[in-house]
Parts: structure tokens; C-alpha cells; sequence
């Protein structure tokens, strides 16, 4: 019974990577488009391209796509996820060292932006209480932008079955779908207004999304290719950053100010509860 099982899942697994690699091997072909749109470019990354092909080959949305990936498919890929994107953070953390110095240059930015994660609140909140009339749910989807760090205090503090756990997986789901899009087609038309140093768009890549953090240093890499090194390192040093000290912002910070948000805004609840 076990060594059937073992046979079924290798068969699985087998017929995901076959898919995944034809998914890549279109997505290399097409290579980068980009499109002029009046003072900017948009650029569109074969990430983009695999990451869409792959939405519309989910068995979940293709039936045609069942024969070929069972649910069990999704189930390892799911769990592959991380393991898959580990070699990836590594690669961004190598190019840290050639670059130091401009690193430390930029050192009390890349520190302060972390701040910038606030906006989340900002933002997010106040449509998803007043527009959207969300519950607790608010809380989870708009104390920040809902990656694994994220999601791993929503689960320790409130468990993922509950209302803010909810609203954490929610937006987790929605930026792995559209985030990576949004994060490859912002920073060329960001960068065409001629606002911004080129350094502090590099960091700004680094919001602790892998899929995300390649999609947007491959655009701004694209539009100016003679300052990859600077571009790439800056953005890894911002991703590691905001993994070391989104965690602590979000817990001591971000969570208790959404709470207390809440708290404010549908004080008919607390009342009714007391």
C-alpha cells in the first residue's frame, strides 16, 4: 500500500515538473516585451509570462489541465514553494558584499523604510473598514502586505481559522497573484518621472516577496543595465532587511496600531462584548 502510494506521488510530482518546465521554456521564448506608453515603457518579464501561464493552466480553472495534475500535484507544489525559492534569495544575498559600500552609504534609508510599511495601515485600512465593511478581518489584511513573516504572526497570535487569519490569507493570495505583475510594471513608469534616485527604487524591491523582488529589479535592471550590480544588491539588501525587521515592526508596531484602529472604529462591538 505504501509503495503504491510512493509510485503515485512520484507520478505527480513527475508530471508537475514536466509542466513547469514547459511553462519556462514558453516563457524564455517570448523573452521581454516592452511597450512605449508616452513617457514611460512598460516592461513585461518572462516571469510575468510564466506566472500567468501557470494561472491559466490551474487544474482548478482548466479542466482539460486535470488530467494532467491531480490535486495531489498541487499539493507538492505547494509545499515546494519555499524550498524552491530558497537558492534564489541566496543568489540576490551574494551580490550584498561586492557592493557594501553603497550599502552602507544607504544605510540609514534602508533602515528607515521600514517605516514605509505603515502605509499598509494607511491605505488598506480605512477602505477595508468604511468601504469594504470588513470585520476582523481588516486587521489581518491591512496591518501589511501579507507575506511569510506576516502570515507567521497572524498564526501565532490569532490561529489562521480565525477572522484575521482570514484576512491575512486573503491578501497573501492576491499579491501572489497580481503582486508580482503590479511590482514588474510600476517601477518603469515610477522611474519616467524622474522623482526618485535610481537607489531608493532599488530598495523599494525589497518587500520581502521573492516572485515580487525579481519581478521588479528585472524591470529596473532592464531600463538601466549599467547599474545591475547596484540595483540588484541594494534590492537584496532591503528584501533581507525587511525579513529581519519587518517581523519585529509588524508585532510591536503595526499589529497593536491596526488593533487599536479597530478598536476606534466599531467601538460598538467592544461595548456589546463588555
Amino acid at each position: 500500500m505504501e509503495k503504491s502510494m510512493n509510485r503515485v506521488l512520484s507520478r505527480d510530482a513527475i508530471a508537475l515538473h514536466l509542466v513547469v518546465l514547459a511553462i519556462v521554456v514558453v516563457a524564455d521564448l517570448i523573452g521581454v516585451i516592452r511597450i512605449p506608453i508616452g513617457i514611460a515603457t512598460v516592461i513585461l518579464l518572462p516571469i510575468l509570462y510564466a506566472f500567468a501561464i501557470g494561472v491559466a493552466l490551474n487544474p482548478a480553472l482548466l479542466s482539460a489541465t486535470r488530467r494532467i495534475l491531480t490535486p495531489r500535484s498541487t499539493q507538492i507544489a505547494g509545499t515546494m514553494i519555499t524550498i524552491a525559492i530558497m537558492p534564489f534569495i541566496a543568489r540576490f544575498g551574494t551580490t550584498v558584499g561586492p557592493e557594501i559600500e553603497a550599502i552602507i552609504e544607504a544605510g540609514p534609508a534602508l533602515i528607515l523604510q521600514e517605516i514605509g510599511n505603515l502605509g499598509t495601515i494607511a491605505i488598506a485600512f480605512p477602505v477595508a473598514v468604511f468601504l469594504l465593511r470588513m470585520g476582523r478581518e481588516a486587521i489581518g489584511a491591512s496591518y501589511s502586505i501579507d507575506r511569510e513573516p506576516n502570515l507567521a504572526l497572524i498564526a501565532e497570535k490569532y490561529g489562521l481559522n480565525s477572522p484575521e487569519g482570514a484576512g491575512a490569507m486573503g491578501v497573501y493570495a492576491t499579491g501572489t497573484l497580481i503582486g508580482t505583475f503590479v511590482f514588474a510594471i510600476m517601477p518603469p513608469l515610477i522611474a519616467a518621472l524622474g522623482i526618485f534616485d535610481i537607489r531608493a527604487l532599488a530598495m523599494s524591491c525589497g518587500v520581502g516577496s521573492g516572485s515580487m523582488l525579481a519581478a521588479c529589479t528585472g524591470s529596473l535592471v532592464a531600463i538601466m543595465p549599467d547599474q545591475e550590480q547596484l540595483i540588484v544588491a541594494l534590492a537584496a539588501a532591503s528584501n533581507i532587511l525587511t525579513y529581519a525587521t519587518g517581523l519585529y515592526v509588524g508585532m510591536f508596531v503595526a499589529l497593536p496600531l491596526t488593533e487599536w484602529l479597530y478598536r476606534q472604529s466599531r467601538p460598538h462591538e467592544f461595548t456589546a462584548k463588555a
